[in-house]
């Protein structure tokens, strides 16, 4: 039987199901030099504690997860060679920044103030060049921003998203945005319904948030609630 072999540069071979296999990020490992510190910096944060693990072998991973989010970060001993301090960067995304800082101010955690970009990437330069303070005019999304670091230096980078770019997917489901999305849902159902096949809303409803949540554009997650109603044709 012949083999097929793909260049580095070839696209990826289609599955023989021809069905997308999912593959979640969840895990970001971050360096530090003392467990128990940065532990005790995360708890303060009012991240959730999933796991702290030691082994015999001196090996300890410790996981935290931010509210909300379905990414989670690891650190411990014995887990990753990089320096500690030397992850930049992380973002964390919010609705309202400004609340987001004043959360954190109130656990005692030095906080930049909100800035917005003068230059492209000045969210980025630690020495702070290119802001300018306060957050972006009109709150244009995902133009506002503030930083923080933890005991070793890992920065992170709180981002205001209020409305994402299409087929960027949905995350951050707080009360505001499930609301928005299903009022999407309920306007986009509303005009499938006149057509359809005797069918509950709910199925109709969790096929178009999951295909939003996806990434799927209302038009293509609106296709997949029909689908999930009626079956491909």
């Amino acid at each position: 039987m012949a083999t097929v072999t793909a260049s580095p540069n070839s696209e990826p071979a289609s599955s023989a199901s021809g069905k997308r296999v999912d593959t979640k990020f969840e895990v970001v490992v971050i360096p530090v030099a003392n467990v128990d510190r940065s532990k005790e910096f995360y708890t303060k944060l009012g991240w959730r504690l999933d796991a702290d693990f030691p082994y015999d072998n001196g090996f300890r991973v410790v996981q935290f997860t931010p509210p909300g989010s379905g990414c989670s970060i690891q650190f411990g001993t014995k887990i990753t060679p990089a320096a500690p301090g030397s992850a930049q960067g992380l973002y964390l995304i919010v609705s309202d920044v400004e609340a987001a800082r004043r959360d954190l101010v109130a656990r005692g955690i030095d906080v930049s103030e909100v800035f917005h970009p003068g230059t492209p990437g000045a969210q980025f330069q630690i020495d702070g060049s290119g802001r300018i303070g306060g957050p972006a005019p009109e709150h244009a999304t995902y133009n506002s921003f503030a930083t923080f670091r933890d005991p070793d230096g890992n920065g992170w980078l709180l981002q205001e998203v209020t409305t994402r770019l299409p087929g960027r997917g949905l995350s951050n489901l707080d009360v505001a945005t499930l609301t928005e999305l299903l009022q999407e849902a309920e306007k986009r159902h509303g005009e499938y319904e006149p057509t359809a096949p005797k069918h509950h809303w709910s199925g109709w409803y969790a096929a178009y948030i999951v295909a939003r949540q996806d990434g799927k554009t209302p038009e293509e997650a609106a296709k997949d609630g029909k689908i999930h109603i009626e079956g491909a044709r």
